[in-house]
């Protein structure tokens, strides 16, 4: 006998925008985390959050001793712990095993939460252990960094890091709620803060060439930290990114095409190479002007567009080039690890035009060759 049933899980992914979200009056997070039953929460805070903050363990306890203070009934908060953060917090398992046992230590069940301020490293990892405990706790996503806001919070991707490949121990999950403070971004140093642009230019080369024109538009002000300047951008860049997740019909990647990985087979690649000391933004910026770079030289994107997208990552001050990629036959072997991150045929996703996105499955080893040498300074 044989039963084959199809059956879709009812699945709601929260985002908001919000400043300011522990000021004692803010109700954004007292809104996601009331009704629901729970007795407890746990929370996790970056480190370099930690630091730019230094009192933001203080201010998550002081929030929530207020709202109880003024009648609000909210699970009650047990601990919060200070956990690494940068890709460090993927490179081993030790976050993971913090958080699961800082779920059994304080009897975190299903219906309870954890929240997790800090960068998309960060929250990969945490969030890892999270959907391990009791195969999956509630998770609250605070991202801290623009690239955590535009990109890496918005999926339902956790992982961590294992033989020197990115993201190859993970699960996904739906956060609970995701819950975007601009407030963090006014404590980023000018690297990490540029560095998440580099999703932005890359969803709108995919999805938004009017994204894209209004990106070189600002590029000036958005390299300056303008907060007013950058937030349009972030949030469109968020709202992209989540409208593939929720309606691009493979959440969870049963397929083999990842069209919001493009540049990223050699972003990847170029993270482990350098022992992970490439910020993963900058990297990505690299591998977008590399593909770009190749398509031109196969002839599927016009030298006018390719030289457009590399002129706006460098109006961003982000990098176009590194010398690792002189090393060919060490960069090539990501096309291989990508291919068998998603299993099946290796598919990339190259650009015809500015929004005008193509799955190729095969990689021309001596153009690629081309265009790492047209990139070089």
């Amino acid at each position: 006998m044989r039963f084959d049933e199809s059956f879709q899980l009812p699945l709601q992914h929260r985002v908001i925008f919000s400043a300011a979200l522990l000021h004692p009056t803010n109700g954004v997070l007292r809104d996601v985390l009331a009704g629901s039953g729970s007795r407890r929460a746990i929370a996790f805070i970056d480190a370099g959050v930690e630091k730019a903050n230094p009192q933001g363990a203080r201010a998550l306890q002081s929030w929530f001793s207020a709202q109880a203070s003024a009648g609000h009934t909210l699970p009650d908060l047990c601990s919060v712990d200070i956990v690494s953060g940068g890709e460090a917090a993927k490179n081993d398992s030790v976050i993971v095993d913090q958080v699961i046992a800082a779920t059994e230590r304080h009897a975190i069940d299903r219906r309870s939460y954890v929240i997790a301020i800090g960068g998309g490293a960060m929250l990969d990892a945490v969030g890892l252990g999270t959907t391990l405990a009791h195969r999956g706790v509630r998770l609250v996503r605070i991202p801290t960094t623009t690239l955590a806001m535009d990109d890496a919070a918005m999926g339902v991707k956790n992982g961590i890091n294992r033989f020197g490949k990115k993201n190859y121990v993970g699960a996904f999950a739906v956060p609970w709620a995701v819950l975007c403070d601009e407030t963090y971004l006014t404590t980023l140093d000018s690297r990490d803060f540029r560095a998440g642009f580099s999703e932005a230019v890359k969803i709108a080369c995919l999805r938004d060439p009017a994204l894209l024109a209004q990106i070189e538009r600002d590029a000036a002000r958005i390299a300056a930290r303008d907060i007013r300047t950058s937030m349009p951008t972030i949030v469109r860049c968020a709202q992209l990114h989540l409208e593939h997740i929720t309606r691009g019909g493979d959440p969870f990647e049963l397929r083999e095409a990842r069209p919001l990985d493009f540049g990223h087979w050699s972003a990847h690649k170029l993270e482990s190479m350098t022992g992970f000391t490439l910020p993963h933004g900058e990297a990505v910026a690299i591998g977008i002007a590399l593909d770009c770079a190749y398509a031109r030289h196969v002839g599927l994107l016009a030298q006018g567009e390719a030289a457009r997208v590399s002129a706006c990552l460098r109006a961003l001050h982000l990098p176009t080039w590194h010398p690792l990629l002189d090393d060919i036959d060490a960069l090539l072997l990501g096309l291989e690890e990508f291919r068998e991150h998603l299993g099946g045929r290796l598919t990339i996703t190259q650009l015809t035009a500015i929004g005008s996105p193509m799955d190729v499955h095969e990689m021309d080893v001596d153009a690629i060759r081309a265009a790492v040498r047209s990139l070089a300074p």
